[in-house]
């Protein structure tokens, strides 16, 4: 990742954002924070990575498209994209509202959707490039949730819209995902009895820290992942296949 710049969206909390930021920078690359809205963790962030940040809602089409040629005026280019922002909601099937499925459409789709046709164009232009797109493991058919239908179904889409850009931007930017399983974010403060059961049911019997997760998601940005191109990869314990 030496002298790479990243960008990472959803990187202003504790959580797999941050601990991707970390670790791209620990191995020598610009990073490139980013937020809905200014928060204390963003700003330590990015003091102790001596980084920049940019702000904007992903689901505003038009925001995202000025940070990024904001970022491009000032460094120049964007060798990998890592979407890490994303939001979780519990509502049931039947009791779902329109609003609730196009709120979390909206941030998980296309935001995703947002950041890369603004930055896509320029590494496409440079011939080169890496975008990491963050799913989740309940985005796969087998463990999918019923307790939060509306987010599986984002994050099943975000799936296939890696395979989908990756067959769009080759033989030049490789798209690929991870998809996470349980994992000590910010988000897990408020995980009940029964999910930290849940938990202790994968193969390794405990969730990931943030920090694992990003190992993947910063390799899939690297050159180490060179060859490797339209593929999801499952980070989840072996919580998929204890079939439990």
């Amino acid at each position: 990742m030496k002298d790479k710049t990243v960008l990472i969206t959803g990187s202003s909390r504790v959580g797999m954002g941050a601990a991707a930021a970390r670790l791209a920078f620990e191995q020598g690359a610009k990073v490139i924070l980013h937020g809905r809205v200014m928060t204390d963790e963003l700003k330590a962030l990015s003091q102790e990575l001596k980084c920049d940040y940019v702000l904007c809602d992903v689901a505003d089409k038009l925001a995202v498209e000025a940070v990024v040629k904001e970022i491009i005026e000032k460094v120049g280019r964007i060798d990998a994209l890592i979407n890490c922002a994303g939001m979780a909601a519990a509502e049931p099937f039947l009791k779902s509202s329109d609003e609730h499925w196009i709120e979390v459409f909206k941030v998980n789709v296309l935001g995703t959707v947002h950041f890369i046709q603004a930055v896509a164009p320029y590494m496409l232009k440079a011939k080169t490039g890496r975008i990491v797109n963050v799913s989740s493991m309940r985005g796969i058919e087998n463990t999918s949730s019923a307790r939060i239908p509306a987010y599986s179904a984002s994050k099943a889409a975000v799936n296939n819209l890696t395979a989908v850009l990756a067959k769009e931007f080759a033989p030049y930017v490789a798209v690929n995902a991870v998809a996470p399983g349980f994992t000590m974010t910010h988000m897990s403060n408020a995980w009940t009895e029964a999910v930290h059961t849940q938990v202790k049911n994968a193969l390794l019997e405990r969730a990931a820290q943030p920090e694992e997760v990003a190992e993947v998601m910063i390799f899939l940005a690297s050159d180490k992942a060179a060859f490797i191109t339209g593929q999801v990869i499952t980070v989840d314990g072996g919580y998929g296949m204890a079939g439990k």
